[in-house]
Formats: C-alpha cells, sequence, structure tokens
C-alpha cells in the first residue's frame, strides 16, 4: 500500500486505531488483498465524509440493536442458509449494530467479515450448538494455486471494527502432525480493532487464534491448540478463559502464547487475568515472536504441563532483554516462579496493575457495559 494511504489514514482518524489490514496490503500483492486494498481505500474515504459522527477522539461502539438477521440450516426457518450470505446482504459501511443470530447447526464455510462491515454481532446458539468450520491450512492452495499462507488460512477472518461474536465454536479442523511444515490452521483471525468474544470456543492445532492486530476482549472463552495457539500482534485482554493444550503429539514443547510486538513504543500484548491453563503434553507459556513480545498471566491457575523454564526465546538470545514475560499471583503445580528462566519476572503489584483489568485495552472507551 502507497505512503499516502497511511497519511491519509492518521489525518482523519487521529488516534482511531486503523485495523493492520494495511500493513498486510503494504507487504503483499496477491488477489485477494487487492480486493482489500480496494475496501480500505473505500473504507478511508467514509470515514473521511463522515468526519466525527462516529469517531472523535476516542473509538465508540453501537450496542443498541437495530436489526437481527436469521441464519439456519433449515429452509424456511431463517433469511439465509449460511453465515457468509447473511453478512453480504449487510450494506457496505453500516452504521448501526446489526445482529445475525445463528441457530444450532454445524456451518462448513470459510466466513470474511471485511472492514467495510463494522458492528456486527455474530450471536450463537451455545458454542457447543452453534460451530463455524473449515479445514485451510497454510499450504493450502488459493485462487491462484498458490500456498494461502497462514493469515488466510483462517476459517474466519475479521478486518471490522467493532466487532462482536457470543456463544459459537470457530474450528479449523485440517488432521496433521503439529508442527509439520506448512499446515499451520487458523480457527478464527481478528484483525480489526475493538472486538469482543464471549463464550466462544476456538478449536484447532498450531496457531488456533491469530489474534492478529487491535484491542480485543476474550471472556469466558476456551482456546484449544498445540503449538502458537495464541499468537498475533494483539493488544488483548483474556478473562476468566480456559486456555487448553493439546500437545502430547507435537514432537517436542508445546506453547500457549507467541506475542508479536516489535518495539518499544508499541502499547500490544496479551493479559491472562483469572484462566486456566491445563491439558496435555508440556508447553511454553509463551515464546518471544517479537523483539518486544509481552505477556502477562495474573490469578491464573497453571496445571503441571508448563515446563519449569515457563518461556522460549524463539532462538534469540538477544530477545530475553527486550522482551517483557510475567506472572502475578498465579496458582497450580505449573505456576512454580523457582525454575523459571532469569529473564522473565514474578511481577510485584505496581508492575501488574497496568494488565489486571480492561482498561489495559482501554476497554472504558468501547466495551459494551
Amino acid at each position: 500500500m502507497s505512503a499516502k494511504f497511511n497519511v491519509l489514514v492518521v489525518l482523519l482518524l487521529g488516534s482511531f486505531l486503523v485495523p493492520s489490514e494495511a500493513q498486510v496490503l503494504a507487504t503483499d500483492s496477491s488477489p485477494a488483498l487487492q480486493r482489500m486494498e480496494k475496501d480500505f481505500v473505500s473504507w478511508v474515504n467514509w470515514i473521511g465524509s463522515l468526519k466525527h459522527s462516529m469517531f472523535g477522539k476516542t473509538a465508540r461502539n453501537r450496542i443498541k440493536v437495530a436489526r437481527t438477521i436469521v441464519v439456519s440450516k433449515t429452509i424456511g426457518e431463517g433469511d439465509y442458509t449460511t453465515v457468509q450470505a447473511a453478512l453480504n446482504s449487510i450494506p457496505d459501511y453500516n452504521g448501526e449494530r446489526i445482529v445475525i443470530h445463528i441457530n444450532p447447526g454445524y456451518y462448513r464455510e470459510k466466513v470474511t467479515v471485511p472492514i467495510t462491515k463494522p458492528y456486527i454481532t455474530l450471536q450463537g446458539s451455545g458454542a457447543w450448538l452453534t460451530i463455524i468450520d473449515w479445514n485451510d491450512t497454510a499450504s493450502s492452495p488459493g485462487p491462484g494455486g498458490q500456498p494461502l499462507g497462514t493469515f488466510e488460512s483462517a476459517t474466519v477472518g475479521i478486518y471490522a471494527s467493532f466487532f462482536i461474536a457470543k456463544n459459537i465454536t470457530f474450528k479449523n479442523s485440517a488432521v496433521f502432525f503439529p508442527g509439520a511444515p506448512g499446515k499451520q490452521a487458523v480457527a478464527l483471525r481478528i484483525s480489526g480493532d475493538t472486538a469482543a468474544f464471549y463464550g466462544c470456543h476456538f478449536l484447532g492445532s498450531q496457531d488456533t487464534l491469530y489474534d492478529h492486530s487491535g484491542r480485543h476482549y476474550f471472556r469466558e472463552c476456551y482456546i484449544e491448540g498445540s503449538i502458537d495457539f495464541i499468537f498475533g500482534d494483539g493488544h488483548s485482554y483474556y478473562y476468566k478463559s480456559h486456555l487448553h493444550a493439546a500437545a502430547e503429539n507435537c514432537g517436542g514443547i508445546g506453547a500457549l502464547a507467541a506475542q508479536k510486538r516489535t518495539n518499544q513504543s508499541e502499547r500490544t500484548g496479551f493479559s491472562f487475568v483469572n484462566c486456566r491453563v491445563t491439558g496435555s503434553g508440556t508447553i511454553f507459556l509463551g515464546r518471544a515472536w517479537g523483539d518486544f513480545s509481552r505477556v502477562v498471566y495474573a490469578f491464573t491457575y497453571m496445571d503441571n504441563i508448563v515446563v519449569p523454564e515457563g518461556w522460549d526465546n524463539w532462538g534469540d538470545p538477544n530477545k530475553e532483554h527486550t522482551v517483557f514475560f510475567g506472572q502475578y499471583k498465579c496458582s497450580g503445580p505449573g505456576a512454580n516462579h523457582a525454575g523459571r528462566v532469569a529473564w522473565s519476572h514474578e511481577l510485584t503489584p505496581g508492575q501488574a496493575q497496568p494488565f489486571l483489568d480492561p482498561s489495559f485495552i482501554d476497554g472504558s472507551q468501547w466495551l459494551p457495559t
């Protein structure tokens, strides 16, 4: 993407955080991402035309429901039979909260929420009842025959801001040996800012949840995988969520979080508060994907699957001086800090405080109350 687009975004939006689709476009010229660039330019023009009617210095959410669309596998019981068809029916640049209620069923489809469709809620009928599943991997062929890559392997990809999901399972059912080359298989990728997930399940193996970019809130969710199963450069707060490793067959030590903060000025990071870490095999709590990777666990129960070292430097000792990996008042047999690597932290109350509530992600500005 050319530099003029970046400048225009800054001028128009001030402090509003632009979804990082723009960053991806800067380095990828695939047909799919060329289409996204067109959408991105249209979105920028739309924001400019609205001036301050939707976004001032603080991003504002739209909570009051303007319309509900029903999706059902049974013809005649809903407005549409697929989730994507329901999304496609919503006009671009929508300015009202629209709920897509998904009836119980197993929805075998790939779903994309483009940047031009904000204020959408996907409401399931229960995480065990409403399941969206596909089975692409990074090596699966794309429309032009080239490998999709990890980014586009996602069963559900979200670019839009102010997205909400409730009580849905997002699944990637690709079958492979964890850690195999080209077999990263994303269940959900969230690239939009100000997104919230409640009571959702994310099921996969390697690279299950791509917390790609933006501020995100996960409450009472279940996330399962083997290697780096929560990863990305998101700025995210996970609360009362269950993090379950299935790492017994990954050929080594699995890993829970791989955060990609790349410089000291970035505000990104993952905060896990009042969560549970369980599973099989052995795992690291986190790996230093970015030079300034930042991950904190607070008030979290850890089963004995966590290796004593706790953290991995991604094969680069230099990162040990710049990453921020910490625990605060965690419990369980895997939480013992005595064996942790010297460059991780047992946080003081003052160090932990910024990570302990949704203010970490500016939640008072945009989370539903």
